[in-house]
């Protein structure tokens, strides 16, 4: 999980310098293009025939989600301070967590309300609404985050049918031609060292992914939660030793409620997980909490 974390955190580096010279949507298309890349030997390595599915229709529909999703993300990074947009990126689980119910019709009870109206509240503190620090262009790193949630609980939908490889790989074939058509309308071809960036934001991409499903694998999400946070602090230190950035109090603050919010959502989550499988009552809990 740390390893995947750092992979993560250097993909926001690498979108930061290519932003400098080439747009949003060309730098998606890169980005998945040569993610596919990095993808394919883990999968021939495995050995026996590419991964199949029923269900390309699902994969089509949050697929388009998801690049929304992914548009939203690097234009923020490309032009937000790193850690703002970040932080704001942590606010995906709490937006999971209200789809979950509403979608899902998971039950959720006042505990986990309450984490998640805590979380909200950090949102706000970093967003300022009103402020003369307030940005609109937070609103696209928060949009990210939103429709993020809503590819999360696809993924955890295709997840009941289909195994984890399978959903890289099919989301990956469908990303590179729909990046490819909103990046053709303004297309120009990057310069010199700019390639090196946009192969790396493909590779580290990949590589996050990978390592982020095989640590579910082999830990608890409650136990890994609080390691995937630490890709605050790095593309902060990054964000200031490369570009130059300041982390704000107000950043700060909303990023420890958000982080403290989803680690314990992780953590109540993981423990009635485990207590329903045992069919003990949790301590403290009401049924279905």
């Amino acid at each position: 999980m740390l390893v995947s974390t750092c992979c993560f955190g250097l993909m926001a580096i690498a979108i930061r310098y290519a932003s400098a010279s080439v747009a949003t949507h060309q730098i998606a298309f890169y980005r998945n293009f040569f993610g596919l890349l990095a993808l394919l030997p883990f999968l021939f390595v495995r050995g026996g025939p590419l991964p199949r599915t029923q269900h390309m229709h699902l994969y089509l529909v949050r697929t388009l989600i998801g690049l929304a999703s992914m548009l939203c993300g690097f234009w923020a990074i490309g032009h937000l301070p790193l850690a703002q947009a970040i932080s704001l990126s942590y606010s995906t689980p709490l937006f999971v967590t209200v789809l979950a119910v509403l979608w899902l019709g998971e039950k959720v009870r006042m505990r986990r309300w309450l984490a998640v109206a805590a979380g909200f509240l950090g949102v706000l503190i970093i967003l300022r609404p009103g402020s003369a620090a307030f940005s609109p262009g937070l609103l696209v790193a928060l949009a990210a985050a939103m429709i993020s949630a809503v590819v999360a609980i696809q993924i955890k939908q295709l997840s009941r049918t289909d195994p984890p490889d399978t959903v890289v790989f099919y989301t990956y074939v469908l990303w590179v031609p729909m990046s490819l058509l909103t990046a053709l309308p303004n297309w120009s071809w990057p310069q010199g060292g700019t390639w090196v960036w946009l192969v790396l934001t493909g590779v580290f991409g990949t590589g996050g992914q990978l390592f982020w499903t095989r640590a579910l694998k082999l830990g608890e999400v409650s136990a890994l939660q609080p390691i995937s946070f630490m890709q605050l602090p790095l593309v902060a230190a990054l964000g200031g030793w490369l570009f130059g950035e300041s982390l704000d109090r107000h950043t700060v603050a909303g990023a420890l409620i958000i982080v403290g919010a989803n680690v314990y959502i992780a953590h109540r989550e993981a423990v009635l997980t485990r207590r329903a499988a045992t069919h003990a009552p949790v301590e403290g809990a009401k049924p279905g909490e």
